[in-house]
């Protein structure tokens, strides 16, 4: 993995912010700059800075190639005017029983307005998405989700030189991905932050491992230890995926107050439910997500209106700083999670507690 990669360490990266993906790729493993929410433009200006800051490493994006997408033809006012008036009412009485200062009408319209443009899956998109990312050289890895990775997309990346990889929850999507033709498979375990499966890590990695018969596998999902590392690698797995680790530091996408907000939460506040996409995902569990689990809530709408919808929600409650009213992706390594800290602090605890972890596993092995 590494030498095919050309990178030091096996640790992958896949963070929203720039900042952590060029401070692991410094630090000698592989960022992975999440875009599925970027516009064309974003990710081109990104990646941009990411070639300035790590001066010639590679690193990769993660994009996402979904199976059902949204109507290329539809402007985001009309998705906007698709939403149940019931459901925007729900959410602003909600959070008016909260107390929570609303933003104005024009600030209101114009945020859910660009909130829908993010939000939009839509193939044409996708298509700019990837052309942007194979124009660059510095790119070394595209990363999919969503469903089975598109031929054309595989053959298009290949044609650049540029490896493809594909997130997994189970070894019959790992079949499918690896008859897709894809370079590596990122197995993620139930544990982990975001869209996940139903397998936990410990089973479903070494039935990826088996069912990708020699393609590579990257272990995810609870990855925040060096014993975790050691773990994975001896399962069959050639190197870990880490996301919501990268939360805690000074580096990732969240402010100060959100970073507290994971720091006071548990393993088990890591919630899987479909309030933040209509799919199933694990998340901070807030009052947010509890209102929408409540018996009296309207069904949950289908992806991705949802995220369009609850981007007002977390607009507002980040105006009014009221975070109760607030969500995001994290997975149950949030227990781990207790203070501000760095990527870098973070690498090296990671490659400390592995060396410790082998020699301690030495200890108990060892026979005279």
């Amino acid at each position: 993995m590494t030498e095919n990669l050309d990178i030091e360490i096996p640790l992958f990266a896949f963070s929203h912010c720039r900042d952590v993906v060029a401070a692991v790729t410094k630090a000698g493993g592989m960022g992975v700059l999440g875009a599925a929410w970027m516009t064309p433009e974003e990710l081109d200006m990104s990646i941009e800075w990411l070639e300035r800051e790590v001066d010639g490493r590679p690193f990769g994006v993660d994009l996402v190639f979904p199976g059902t997408a949204m109507d290329d033809e539809k402007s985001p006012a009309e998705y906007l005017a698709s939403i149940p008036d019931a459901y925007m009412a729900f959410v602003r009485d909600m959070l008016d029983r909260g107390g929570l200062s609303d933003l104005t009408a024009e600030d209101r319209d114009a945020f859910m307005a660009e909130n829908a443009v993010k939000m939009a899956m839509t193939n044409r998109k996708s298509r700019d998405q990837l052309d942007v990312t194979l124009a660059r050289s510095s790119v070394s890895l595209i990363v999919g989700a969503l469903g089975v990775t598109p031929d054309w997309v595989v053959k298009e990346a290949h044609a650049r030189g540029v490896q493809v990889g594909a997130l997994v929850g189970s070894a019959r999507h790992a079949v499918k991905q690896r008859e897709a033709g894809v370079d590596l498979l990122v197995a993620q375990g139930t544990e982990a932050g975001g869209s996940v499966g139903s397998v936990a890590s410990m089973v479903l990695w070494p039935q990826v491992v088996q069912a990708a018969a020699g393609v590579p596998v990257l272990a995810a999902g609870g990855v925040s230890r060096g014993s975790h590392i050691l773990a994975a690698l001896s399962l069959g797995c050639q190197g870990v995926w880490l996301g919501s680790l990268w939360l805690g530091t000074t580096e990732g996408e969240l402010s100060p107050e959100m970073r507290e907000k994971l720091f006071a939460a548990e393993s088990e506040d890591a919630l899987l439910a479909r309030v933040m996409t209509g799919k199933p995902g694990r998340m901070l569990r807030t009052k947010y997500v509890d209102a929408w689990q409540a018996p009296d809530a309207p069904a949950l709408l289908s992806w991705p209106m949802q995220s369009i919808l609850n981007g007002y929600s977390y607009k507002r409650a980040e105006h009014a700083r009221d975070l109760d009213y607030w969500t995001y992706a994290v997975g149950q390594v949030i227990g781990d999670m207790k203070g501000h800290t760095t990527v870098k602090s973070e690498i090296t605890r990671l490659l400390n507690e592995y060396v410790d972890a082998v020699e301690e596993l030495q200890k108990v092995t060892d026979i005279d």
